[in-house]
């Protein structure tokens, strides 16, 4: 951002201030609202990865949800005992161990999805118009995409906002 105060703020570096406020606060939202439901929101997390991209070995799901893999041993340890995952041998590698969702783990993913977990979140959304919910929308279905091809696509994209 330039010094000069006669030049306009770069809207760019206003956005990114903006969202480095907003990402903490709002992950902290998210979190309350899992909490409330009894699940943490770390093994929500890792029930969707797997759900998204299907089974993973243990260094796949810490890259994806930036976590260690001693933090991914210990969600899918209490996933695992609630017969939600399960471990298997690679087909290839034998030091590696891949988790997958058992049927139970998926179902339990669909149930949360459309169960309050997600109306809690939306909640938050609700206050704004339903003008600035579609605005919001397509702006953030266009820095999934962005992000998307810079090499950092996941979770789910919606296609609603494209549509309109």
């Amino acid at each position: 951002m330039s010094s000069d105060p006669d030049q306009p703020p770069d809207n760019a570096i206003l956005i990114a201030r903006a969202f480095a406020g907003f990402g903490p606060a709002y992950f902290k939202w998210v979190q309350s609202r899992f909490a409330k439901g009894g699940v943490s929101f770390a093994r929500m997390r890792l029930l969707g990865a797997l759900h998204k991209m299907g089974p993973q070995i243990m260094s796949g799901l810490s890259d994806e949800l930036g976590v260690t893999a001693r933090n991914v041993t210990a969600l899918v340890d209490g996933l695992e005992a609630e017969g939600l995952v399960r471990r298997i041998p690679h087909t290839t590698d034998r030091r590696a161990t891949v988790v997958e969702l058992t049927p139970e783990g998926a179902d339990f993913g669909c149930q949360m999805a459309a169960g309050g977990h997600l109306e809690a979140i939306a909640e938050l959304f609700r206050d704004l118009t339903p003008t600035e919910q579609r605005q919001l929308l397509k702006i953030v279905t266009k820095l999934q995409g962005l992000l998307s091809q810079r090499g950092f696509g996941g979770g789910c994209q919606s296609t609603e906002a494209e549509e309109e």
